[in-house]
């Protein structure tokens, strides 16, 4: 790629987005109190708000556009592939969570642990909230295009089956000419939010440790993916690898497998022909709502630091599996929205676990320091999944 093409590329100003809006954000707080420092921030928070608005207000139409054309088109193999997706979204859960459980049992007695936490400034409320409502909740939106696309499928409704084609071809434009343009800034302004808040100089530190076994943890867990993925397929695996750059660190900015999607989408396709185009319509969208490995392993690790810090005890072996046996579950109908999955399982933590509100406190803050990681995870994650899909539609000659 030539130094012209790079500078144009979305990694490239994904990085300068994020590079750009740490400095600001520190900068910002470096100042005094001003009528000018207030302006500016007013200005970045209304940005933020508004292009992550417009984002999540896609994320159904992506869904749809993508999800139910793709059905469509396995016909009568859409119910098998269906079923495989689910299996493989929690098999990849629960093996995170088990694997990070062995880890918490195994590190975190080494680790010199420390909760002391620091006051953090806080930005001002958005003062033009432009709120855009999406047509549809992320849920209801996977599940229309499954039935749709199965109905469409199961009766070979040609009308139906061309309006969704048409469809998607829609939606592919809005993603290329809108929403992927608008990423840089929703990066940008939430990094210099972060730099400003004190979240990157200030409370990082206290669980560095923590933070960065995990990461080491997902690191871990994707190479094994992705090895099981070209294995099974015996294609190469790091023809995906290698596109899935721009994903990851969308999902470090965004902290949302769901407003990483368009992204995602884009990097899966450069991987053909090692993936499937039918299979990267059908499996990205659909992973991403309901493989959240990264998360899982996160919260997994992150519950057992906080059970001997606050309580000084681990949880016992029986509850620690059955904790990672549901929080698969929960994973799979948690939505892909930043903090999601600890969200949806946190009767889980209180239940199973027996977190009072300190400890639930704790668990949803050092969890918000890390969930850009555990997303980016996710996302990557869903790469190899789809190589598994596309592995199986080929030795059972899905057309």
């Amino acid at each position: 790629m030539s130094s012209k093409g790079f500078t144009s590329s979305l990694p490239f100003k994904l990085i300068v987005a994020l590079v750009l809006g740490i400095f600001a954000g520190l900068g910002l707080a470096s100042m005094e109190e001003s009528a000018l420092c207030t302006a500016l921030l007013n200005i970045i928070v209304t940005i933020r708000f508004i292009s992550g608005q417009f984002i999540n207000f896609c994320v159904p139409l992506i869904i749809i556009g993508f999800v139910a054309p793709s059905i469509t088109r396995l016909g009568s193999n859409a119910s098998r592939m269906l079923i495989l997706a689910l299996i493989l979204a929690y098999v990849s859960s629960i093996g995170a969570a088990f694997a990070a459980t062995f880890a918490g049992y195994s590190i975190i007695p080494f680790l010199n642990i420390v909760t002391e936490f620091n006051s953090l400034q806080s930005l001002p409320d958005v003062v033009f909230k432009l709120s855009i409502p999406q047509i549809m909740p992320v849920i209801s939106a996977l599940f229309l295009s499954i039935t749709v696309g199965l109905g469409a499928a199961w009766n070979r409704s040609k009308y139906i089956i061309n309006v969704l084609e048409e469809f998607q071809k829609i939606v592919l434009s809005i993603v290329t000419r809108f929403l992927i343009p608008v990423l840089p800034w929703l990066i940008g302004t939430t990094f210099c939010g972060l730099a400003y808040e004190g979240s990157i100089t200030k409370q990082f530190p206290v669980f560095v440790m923590i933070i960065i076994t995990v990461m080491i943890g997902h690191y871990i867990w994707m190479a094994l993916l992705y090895f099981i993925a070209g294995v099974y397929s015996g294609k190469n695996p790091f023809n995906i690898i290698k596109n899935y750059g721009p994903a990851y660190m969308t999902a470090v900015g965004t902290m949302s497998s769901a407003a990483t999607l368009s992204v995602a989408l884009e990097c899966a396709r450069k991987s053909e022909p090692t993936l499937r185009d039918d299979m990267v319509n059908f499996g990205i969208p659909l992973f991403a709502n309901i493989h959240l490995c990264g998360s899982v392993m996160t919260e997994t690790f992150f519950v057992m630091a906080i059970s001997k810090i606050l309580y000084g005890t681990y949880p016992t072996i029986g509850n620690m599996v059955l904790f990672c046996l549901l929080l698969g579950v929960f994973a799979i109908g948690a939505p892909g929205v930043p903090g999601g999955t600890v969200m949806a399982s946190l009767g889980l933590i209180t239940g199973v676990l027996g977190f009072n509100e300190a400890g639930t406190a704790l668990m949803l803050t050092i969890f918000a320091l890390q969930d850009s990681f555990g997303t980016a995870c996710n996302v990557t994650g869903d790469g190899a999944l789809t190589l598994i899909l596309t592995g199986y539609a080929e030795k059972h000659n899905f057309c």
